[in-house]
């Protein structure tokens, strides 16, 4: 049996002298074939002159890599045990903190040109939906790194959990303050163990928490931007009046084409919902209904900002109010992200360790389970707009000749 060389093993005959031949023969007319190479080109592919060796930064000390890359201390390997999964863990929460970073980042950044008030040039628009949109790519990037993180199975994290008590990904700093900048409303947030989110950090990190809770919000500024909305003035185009008359009108002529249609279970049908859709349309031009669920949180905009965001839903397509309508899509984007990150967050933990408490000490999956909910979401009320989608004939005609402000200034 050991004598039996690969070629018998394999079950491949051996190759005679003629075959070697054939197969020399066949590589040097490859190689005849093959265009020679001239010293022209040899020159130009070596053209480039090596800066570096000139002195000044190179990529390691630009990146600071001495930094980020002996960053990884494995606590098994501390206590005696190294676990080989416990790497991943670690550079996989530590991708996230330096994504959240370069949120906070952009965030930040976008804040600035709304409070500084900046967007009323509307060239400022563009920047503001770059951002926003960066943002948003980070965010599915940052959902799908879930993948990765699942190559772990359950027993592979028992193997290091122990070791990790009582850290928590709750006490995420950065996760908290982006939280609170988009604008996650303090007395919707779930209790931490029957406590504020913000008594399970202490000393500065508290002092942060309690600083960004004061700053202006995303959906702050974007609601007093979209109060600014051009058209909703009363001595002006008046969309909001005219819609609700429109709307109004439109439902009237319904109920009196289902009226005159013969009995039967579908005029029943249709009338039932016809009542339904009149009791919506009541409750969005109630400016006090909309203030009481405000109040409850079931709605976070204005009133006017409200009628704005519609009022960009419905002329979407004028060139005016193309660019606002993309950020309201990537508002809605972020929202979702956010929802869809806690829930991989929330289905990754029950797989990891089941019904078990936290590290930190929280119920684990439960209490994951309850952030998964529209308390979390901060643009409510944009994913809410479809709700009041009427015909396009019901909605007020724009004449470009007469309503100056489709344009620039």
């Amino acid at each position: 049996m050991h004598g039996f060389g690969l070629r018998e093993e394999t079950g491949e005959k051996p190759r005679g002298h003629g075959e070697n031949m054939q197969t020399s023969n066949s590589t040097l007319r490859l190689f005849k074939n093959k265009p020679p190479t001239t010293d022209e080109d040899e020159d130009a592919s070596q053209a480039g002159v090596n800066k570096a060796s000139k002195g000044g930064i190179i990529y390691g000390d630009y990146l600071q890599l001495d930094k980020i890359v002996t960053a990884q201390v494995l606590q098994s390997e501390l206590k005696g045990n190294k676990i080989h999964d416990e790497h991943l863990f670690i550079v996989t929460h530590q991708a996230y903190e330096l994504w959240f970073k370069q949120i906070l980042f952009e965030l930040d950044s976008v804040r600035e040109i709304f409070i500084s008030g900046h967007v009323r040039d509307e060239r400022n628009m563009l920047k503001v939906n770059t951002r926003i949109h960066r943002i948003v790519m980070i965010l599915r990037l940052l959902v799908d790194q879930f993948a990765v993180l699942e190559t772990m199975t359950a027993l592979d994290f028992f193997d290091f959990r122990e070791y990790l008590s009582p850290a928590s990904g709750f006490q995420s700093l950065q996760f908290r303050v982006l939280e609170n900048k988009i604008g996650v409303p303090d007395n919707l947030r779930v209790p931490y163990n029957r406590r504020h989110y913000r008594d399970n950090f202490k000393g500065h990190d508290s002092e942060t928490l309690l600083a960004t809770e004061k700053e202006p919000t995303l959906l702050k500024l974007v609601e007093e931007w979209l109060e600014r909305t051009p058209g909703l003035e009363v001595d002006g185009f008046n969309f909001w009046e005219r819609l609700e008359i429109n709307i109004f009108d439109g439902l009237n002529q319904e109920k009196e084409k289902i009226e005159k249609m013969p009995d039967s279970e579908e005029k029943e049908e249709m009338m039932a919902e016809l009542v339904k859709q009149k009791e919506l349309f009541t409750s969005l031009f109630d400016e006090k209904r909309h203030d009481h669920l405000l109040s409850k949180g079931e709605r976070r905009l204005s009133y006017k900002a409200l009628q704005g965001a519609l009022m960009i839903y419905f002329y979407r397509e004028e060139p005016r109010f193309q660019v606002p309508f993309q950020l309201l899509t990537s508002l809605m984007d972020i929202d979702t992200l956010m929802t869809k990150w806690r829930y991989n967050h929330v289905c990754m933990v029950h797989r990891m360790i089941g019904s078990k408490a936290g590290t930190g000490g929280s119920s684990g999956y439960h209490y994951l389970r309850s952030t998964v909910s529209d308390r979390y979401k901060v643009f409510v009320d944009l994913f809410n707009l479809a709700t009041f989608l009427v015909p396009r004939h019901w909605v007020p005609k724009l004449n470009p000749n007469v309503h100056t402000f489709l344009y620039m200034a």
